[in-house]
């Protein structure tokens, strides 16, 4: 089945495609698809989809609820150039990669927000994606290709934007539960409404599960207050507030041999973690007629992590972190013609300051402080986008972004005061660029093309080792990238929708671990390619079937390991579902997900074993009934019911030539069951 499989579900779906004349009478109405025609991400204010040159996808609140997804990961493993990759099995800090990054820290070059304020960590680790639970999400923006121009640092493969849900109209309430197997537990509960000018949202989460495998549990809650007030109708202010706790831990990896064996074993008995998320974000909205609308954001997050890591091989992993982030956006935006064509300026200020504090202990009752690491990170970026209408059909954009980032640490280390570095500084200087163009075809479709430039700073502990000796990297540089794209999104009948995308990154300096000099470093250039395809048909009364394919190719461009495939980037992935309209308001919905293989993680020689693809089967039914504000919903999934053996990650260590020294996984969950009960009123 393997590689055949994204080729299988393109032709499936033409097929059913074709027969539409076959099914549709002249003269009944159809559904025209969601057109989802409006998105914030991509412009950094409301746009129309197909004004937008790059490949954009939109997950609505309602699409959530259908998927029966615990997690964002859950929900974004379904979209084209999206490969996951965890260390558990469980999402909480899942890798996400977009086109085809690969590498160990993928995460670094996307930039994840949560209502437009940066969610990604200043450290070398990935976005916890449960410190938002799904019970406050209304919307997540998928925007491939370059974002550096409106948003910085990390937007360099995309932007993913999780827009939290507001208040509108008269109150409303929500609430759901969720079981499964390995323990599943998730309990979500919201209202919602208006009141005069002021509107509220509230919501709450508390999710559980045993894991997978053993010691791989954890528990995970919080939940979120939006505030509106509409003071005038040219003064709008809002604020968000919300907070998230959990507790997990880490099983480790095992060899094939041990996988053989027993799959659910866990390799470390005293791994474990406990975190804490907070975020505020307050924002000012004013209207100043013909000459535009002002806007100022302020933005501040704080993460507390506490972390046992016992087994880790290097000394002192009784760690205390606490991250602060605190952000400042004005934003201007000027609707106005010029030289009698319709424009769009906008123009903003990024002002970023983070904090990394770290305290290493000698033991699990934090008795004994061996290190204290103080970093800071601040930047001050100012960009200009513009949208020029050559012809009303005809759209030129382009923007420029030039950003001062200063990265300062402190390491002071109580055994070996020797070996502590203070106040040592780097400074990186970013320049980002775009130009795009957009046809406007028919009422709906467009063809696009942009070129631009994107770029990445180190994370604090990049340009910094402190785990392996003491050293601040003065060497180390930012990422730099060229992005191309060129696509288009159809609808060649009304209730069809056909997307093509093909894009190349160039990479250089991009920074990896060194594991024979004990240090990062950038390596060679990088580049890479690929085509995205994605379609979905529906006739109301009969079915819906969607599906999306990549194929993609990333490589070394120079240096010893010269057209050599970067390590755990997979050329070809897909999906398909095919959702059944049944009598009684049921709806059956297969799916298939097809994950290529890759190489494992270091193997930048590509002479070890391969990460092995995969090829899953989901298949899940749901019910639902309205009676005037009610709504019930009920739904049951089987996912991976063929109970595939594979893994997400996988290390080489091949490389060491260490006899009997096997290559290590990470286990993914086997057949899963889970089921679920939703009410609104």
């Amino acid at each position: 089945m393997g590689r055949y499989v994204g080729v299988i579900c393109l032709v499936v779906l033409l097929i059913l495609v074709s027969g539409r004349h076959a099914v549709l009478q002249a003269d009944e109405p159809e559904q025209a698809v969601r057109l989802d025609e409006v998105v914030v991400t991509a412009t950094r204010g409301l746009e129309e989809v197909r004004k937008i040159p790059a490949n954009v996808s939109v997950i609505t609140a309602e699409d959530i609820e259908k998927s029966g997804a615990v997690s964002i990961v859950e929900v974004l493993e379904r979209l084209e150039s999206i490969n996951v990759r965890s260390y558990t099995g469980n999402p909480f800090q899942a890798m996400v990669d977009l086109r085809g990054m690969g590498g160990d820290n993928p995460f670094g070059k996307i930039l994840v927000m949560l209502d437009g304020r940066r969610m990604n960590r200043p450290d070398m680790a990935s976005v916890n994606w449960l410190q938002v639970p799904l019970a406050t999400v209304d919307r997540i923006e998928v925007v491939r290709g370059s974002g550096s121009v409106l948003y910085g640092d990390s937007a360099v493969a995309g932007v993913i934007n999780v827009i939290t849900k507001k208040g509108e109209g008269p109150p409303s309430a929500n609430g759901s539960v969720m079981f499964g197997s390995y323990g599943l537990r998730d309990e979500r509960l919201g209202v919602a409404g208006s009141e005069g000018k002021l509107s509220y949202s509230l919501s709450g989460e508390h999710l559980k599960t045993f894991g997978y495998r053993d010691r791989s549990k954890f528990s995970s809650k919080g939940g979120a207050v939006d505030l509106g007030y509409e003071a005038t109708d040219r003064l709008k202010l809002s604020l968000g507030l919300s907070y998230n706790e959990m507790d997990y831990e880490l099983p480790g990896t095992l060899t094939k041999e041990e996988m053989a064996i027993n799959r659910k074993r866990a390799q470390n008995l005293n791994d474990e973690s406990s975190d804490s998320y907070g975020n505020i974000d307050f924002r000012i909205e004013a209207l100043l007629g013909e000459y535009g609308e002002l806007s100022m954001g302020v933005a501040y997050g704080r993460k507390e992590l506490e972390t046992d890591m016992p087994s880790y091989w290097a000394p002192n992993q009784y760690n205390a972190f606490e991250m602060g982030t605190l952000g400042l956006m004005p934003k201007y935006v000027l609707e106005k013609p010029m030289a009698g064509h319709d424009n769009k300026l906008t123009l903003g200020v990024d002002f970023y300051d983070e904090t990394l504090d770290v305290e290493k202990f000698a033991d699990a009752q934090r008795a004994e402080q061996t290190h204290a690491i103080d970093f800071t990170k601040r930047s001050v970026g100012s960009y200009m986008r513009d949208e020029f209408y050559i012809l009303p059909s005809l759209i030129l954009s382009g923007g420029f972004r030039v950003e001062r980032t200063s990265i300062k640490g402190d390491y002071r280390d109580f055994y070996d005061p020797t070996a502590a570095f203070a106040e040592n500084k780097k400074i990186h200087r970013g320049k980002a660029w775009e130009t795009g163009l957009t046809w406007l075809t028919g009422d709906m479709s467009n063809v696009f093309i942009r070129y631009g430039a994107a770029y990445r700073y180190p994370f604090l502990d990049e340009q910094a080792s402190y785990n392996f000796g003491s050293e601040f990297l003065m060497d180390l540089e930012k990422e730099t990238s060229r992005n191309y794209e060129i696509g288009t999104r159809l609808f060649p009948w009304e209730n069809l929708r056909i997307g093509v995308t093909a894009y190349l990154i160039d990479v250089k300096n991009q920074i990896a671990w060194d594991d024979i000099a004990f240090r990062n470093r950038n390596l060679d250039p990088t580049r890479h390619r690929g085509l995205e395809l994605n379609a979905r048909y529906e006739y109301e009364k009969l079915f819906m079937i969607e599906g999306n394919a990549t194929f993609s190719r990333s490589e070394f461009r120079e240096g010893p390991y010269s057209g050599n495939d970067v390590p755990l980037a997979p050329r070809t992935a897909s999906f398909l579902a095919l959702e059944v309209y049944l009598p009684g308001n049921f709806v059956l919905r297969p799916e298939l997900q097809y994950v290529g293989d890759a190489y494992l993680a270091e193997d930048f020689d590509n002479n070890t074993e391969k990460l092995e693809g995969r090829t899953l089967v989901n298949l899940s039914l749901r019910h639902n009934h309205v009676s005037g504000r009610l709504e019930l919903s009920a739904f049951l999934c089987l996912d991976n019911i063929t109970d595939e053996k594979y893994s997400t990650y996988g290390y080489d260590n091949d490389q060491w030539g260490i006899p009997g020294l096997a290559n290590t996984y990470y286990p993914a969950p086997g057949r899963t069951v889970k089921g679920g009960l939703s009410v609104r009123f």
